[in-house]
């Protein structure tokens, strides 16, 4: 299962490699749909890329921060930088390669 990190763990979790963070919310629709899908990405790329998920009702100046209008939005990071940004539900396999163009 994907961690939910806070405002505290956010920069030093992102700093290296490939991270994709999963900005969603308990009462989102949408995001309960993405949820088993980012669940499986994440255990299927577990050696290429790290899957974390912030609860924007917890950590909301990191949701200020990153601008998020909408739930559920993913950052993608590579070593510390925003390299992508995808909003909505998608598909696993959509996701996948999202995720593999910045491996």
């Amino acid at each position: 299962m994907a961690k939910i990190i806070n405002s505290q763990e956010f920069d030093n979790t992102i700093e290296s490699g490939v991270v994709v963070v999963d900005f969603f919310a308990t009462w989102c629709g949408p995001c309960k749909m993405l949820a088993p899908v980012f669940e499986q990405a994440g255990e299927e790329m577990k050696n290429d890329a790290t899957f974390l998920k912030v609860d924007i009702d917890q950590s909301m100046d990191l949701a200020q921060k990153f601008k998020i209008v909408s739930v559920p939005t993913l950052k993608v990071f590579k070593n510390g930088e925003e390299v992508d940004t995808l909003m909505g539900f998608m598909p696993k396999e959509v996701l996948k390669s999202k995720v593999e163009a910045h491996i």
